[in-house]
């Protein structure tokens, strides 16, 4: 995803009025400002969506955000309808300095773990922003970055603007990647749930078993009548020890 441009002219598309719940709940720049006002001119906010799906990529979502300019209404995604993002979308995106969006494929969710396949989705993130991160806020306490560049923020998504701007980008990025999946896997209703249980996945999964985006090493595997595909379960993690072993031969 190429970095949006750095000049911002507002999108024509019409907002919603901000519901009234969320008009005291609007992130700030504090994060921010701390790391700019160290001399840190590159400040990314990062947000994940999809860990908790059954089907369908792992997305991370990153935004760089200007230091002069303000789009209101941007709230953390969970907190939006999924008019309120498609809304928003478009003016986050020409807003940003820089922004992209990783993904890390439901084969490898599978094959590496979620939490590989979450540092994996960042790191692509990252690479894709077009600009070198100079500090990079996440929210939650992990720090799935790694390289000394990071600080986690708990409720940053609700907190921090640049971490809110990096959800919507992220969740109306893989909404769209489901709503497209829905019509070759029609029966799961992926446009609905995008992935994540609900009643009617369950019943479809019950009856005709996975799709080709279900991620085959989670535990609703195990509970499905239909035995067409097993359950994928990774080979266990090489010991450290073991691997310099291995590396001297």
């Amino acid at each position: 995803m190429p970095p949006a441009a750095t000049s911002v002219s507002p999108s024509p598309r019409t907002v919603p009025t901000l519901r009234k719940a969320l008009k005291s709940s609007a992130p700030s720049l504090d994060a921010e400002r701390a790391l700019w006002a160290e001399g840190h001119d590159i400040v990314v906010g990062i947000d994940e969506v999809g860990r908790g799906a059954w089907a369908g990529p792992l997305t991370l979502g990153a935004a760089v955000v200007p230091k002069d300019r303000r789009v209101n209404k941007i709230r953390d995604s969970k907190m939006l309808t999924e008019p309120e993002r498609e809304a928003l979308f478009d003016r986050v995106a020409d807003w940003c300095v820089a922004w992209s969006v990783g993904h890390a494929s439901e084969q490898e969710c599978d094959e590496l773990g979620m939490s590989e396949a979450q540092r994996l989705a960042a790191r692509r993130a990252l690479d894709d922003l077009g600009v070198p991160a100079e500090r990079v806020l996440l929210d939650g306490k992990w720090d799935f970055v790694g390289d000394g560049t990071s600080q986690m923020l708990v409720k940053g998504d609700a907190r921090c603007l640049s971490i809110a701007a990096a959800s919507i980008l992220a969740k109306v990025t893989r909404d769209r990647i489901m709503r497209a999946e829905a019509e070759h896997h029609p029966y799961w209703a992926f446009e609905l749930n995008k992935g994540y249980p609900c009643p009617k996945h369950k019943v479809a999964l019950q009856g005709l078993g996975p799709s080709a985006i279900h991620r085959r090493s989670w535990v609703f595997m195990d509970h499905l009548s239909w035995a067409g595909v097993p359950r994928f379960v990774p080979p266990p993690p090489i010991d450290p020890a073991l691997r310099n072993q291995q590396s001297l031969f």
